[in-house]
């Protein structure tokens, strides 16, 4: 009796051991993910600000510099050691993803680093001085609230002065060795900083935040800080822009080159298959990618020519993309607003249906807005997100450049992706999941994320959409959009292609005007493979509906099928696969 006892006793400690070491390691791998999104935000803290991450907002980084290039290589070395350390098997299902994540950055960072990028620091697109610029509007990410948030903005301000002259070494150090950007972006590029001088210091950019100083500060307080402001927009930024602006006109834009595509640097090959790789979370080649674009192209071609035929068009396709270009009926509005209130008309249509595909749904507010006048001439669409707080809601900003042009006939398709249950909904819920780590609420795949919003599209018809069928239309000229993008970022970086061919190329399949498809290939050419994650994405999460759908019959539900999609948050492809097949297995 005494021998069972000491027995029982032995194997009750055992048990309580194992029981120990597994918390422990649970505890461990807690950490990991706990300092690897604390480091990843300390080398990003524009990134962690538009995260809500509030403790980096008088802080600036400085992506350029070989220094901070060397701080990212530490970072990965850092965790990839780690990870080593990680007793896989003992992980949870979510926590393996997490491992799996790590390591995928961790390894996609690694190559990044291995080719000279910071040698073209800035582009028209985006980067630390649009995101700075929008920052300053003072209804971004960056709060104004206290004395502090005033306080931190103009510390990072004061970081920034001394940024854009690191920007401007890096670049001729790039000119000294033949890495610039194409001519047409240096173009588009001078205009951001030659606009920033105004007459007049009010009406500068920079100053914004000033006239939304809370009634509660003290006088002495907003004078203060009025004062401050003033002082550094006027002799640091102002003084900055204005020599960035002279650098640009006067020696970049000489110097910059007459190719398309970063194929043609020397160390470009090498880097364009890193960004399809990156881009895509997939080993496809650029050459496959090109003739899946080709296939997709002639396939919405087909769907395109039915709604001509529907509708009573007797021309040729490309004569119906004119007729919808300049379609009077679909230009209606003579003011901003009225776009604005036309986007607020399609949320108020769609809400009873959302309720019939998606059991899982955010709680962040979601408000629509008109792009910043600073940016809007180059600006896109775009969601940007909310906090999960509530302090601050997911935005979905409309460009509206030129109102009496303004041509709607997507409009009911773009806010399906770029609102909801697009980006909206995707992000917020990975945003408000507490069983995820911070770095995977705030993390970002385009292929997953842009897949996604690319894949609601499809559901318009489901949601009470597209019953006009310039609407639908709308919905295939988008989804062609993206499908052109396989085509023409591949042309553009792998194979040789000019500006011009693209553009030619848009043009002879698409239903946009030559004006707005100039700044789509000029965006491509900027971020070289993050065009081509849109359709890749939506392919993959297509194929798996209807893989779904074939092995579960009659059990395939689709809003249990849009929560697993949804409620992991952005993975790469393969673990989004993984995952959906394990629920398939399931059933």
């Amino acid at each position: 009796m005494k021998k069972i006892t000491i027995f029982l006793f032995t194997l009750t400690s055992v048990v309580l051991l194992i029981n120990c070491k597994s918390e422990e390691k649970k505890e461990d791998f807690s950490t990991l993910t706990k300092n690897y999104f604390d480091n990843k935000n300390a080398l990003d803290p524009l990134g962690a600000t538009q995260s809500g991450q509030n403790q980096y907002n008088d802080q600036l980084q400085f992506e350029m510099t070989d220094s901070y290039r060397k701080s990212q290589a530490a970072f990965f070395d850092k965790y990839q050691t780690a990870l080593q350390n990680v007793v896989f098997e003992d992980l949870t299902e979510e926590e393996k993803n997490s491992y799996e994540i790590i390591k995928w950055e961790v390894e996609i960072g690694k190559d990044l680093l291995k080719q000279p990028t910071n040698l073209l620091p800035i582009h028209q697109f985006w980067g630390t001085h649009l995101t700075m610029g929008q920052l300053a509007g003072g209804t971004s990410a960056q709060p104004f609230k206290t004395e502090k948030d005033y306080t931190n903005f103009l510390v990072r301000m004061d970081k920034y002065s001394v940024w854009i002259d690191s920007a401007m070494v890096y670049m001729k150090k790039g000119l000294s060795k033949g890495v610039m950007l194409p001519r047409a972006l240096t173009v588009k590029l001078i205009p951001q900083f030659a606009e920033m001088e105004t007459p007049n210091i009010q009406d500068n950019l920079f100053y914004s935040s000033i006239k939304l100083m809370p009634d509660s500060f003290p006088e002495n307080m907003k004078e203060d800080l009025t004062e401050k402001y003033t002082a550094t927009i006027t002799n640091k930024l102002i003084p900055q822009y204005k020599k960035m602006a002279d650098f640009l006109t006067k020696e970049y834009l000489p110097a910059s080159r007459a190719t398309s595509g970063i194929g043609s640097l020397p160390f470009g090959k090498q880097l364009y298959a890193t960004y399809v790789k990156q881009w895509t979370t997939t080993e496809m080649t650029p050459e496959a990618i090109h003739e899946l674009g080709l296939k997709e192209v002639a396939r919405l071609n087909a769907e395109m020519e039915k709604v001509k035929m529907q509708v009573g068009f007797k021309g040729t396709l490309l004569e119906f993309f004119e007729e919808v270009r300049n379609k009077k009926e679909l230009k209606p509005f003579t003011k901003p607003e009225e776009v604005i209130v036309n986007f607020q008309n399609i949320y108020t249509r769609i809400k009873p249906n959302v309720d019939k595909l998606f059991s899982l749904q955010p709680v962040t507010k979601f408000e629509i807005r008109r792009t910043e006048a600073f940016r809007e001439k180059t600006a896109s669409a775009e969601y940007n997100p909310g906090t999960k707080d509530g302090t601050r809601p997911g935005i979905f900003y409309v460009p509206i450049p030129d109102v009496a042009n303004y041509n709607m006939y997507g409009d009911e398709d773009l806010f399906l992706h770029e609102a909801i249950p697009g980006h909206h909904f995707q992000i917020s819920l990975q945003q408000e999941n507490e069983s995820l780590p911070d770095f995977r609420k705030f993390n970002w795949f385009g292929a997953y994320g842009e897949g996604w919003a690319l894949y609601t599209e499809s559901l318009g018809k489901e949601l009470g959409l597209y019953q006009d069928p310039y609407q639908y239309f709308g919905m295939l000229g988008n989804e062609m959009h993206r499908a052109v993008r396989l085509v023409v970022d591949t042309g553009l970086h792998s194979k040789g292609w000019s500006r011009e061919q693209a553009i030619k190329y848009s043009l002879a399949n698409e239903a946009e005007s030559e004006a707005s498809i100039i700044p789509e290939i000029e965006r491509y050419m900027a971020i070289p493979g993050q065009a081509l994650s849109y359709k890749i994405g939506q392919l993959k999460i297509i194929e798996l509906r209807k893989k779904a759908e074939a092995k579960m019959g009659t059990k395939f539900d689709i809003k249990k099928f849009h929560e697993k999609v949804l409620e992991s948050g952005v993975m790469p492809l393969a673990l989004l696969e993984k995952k959906i097949n394990a629920w398939i297995g399931e059933k």
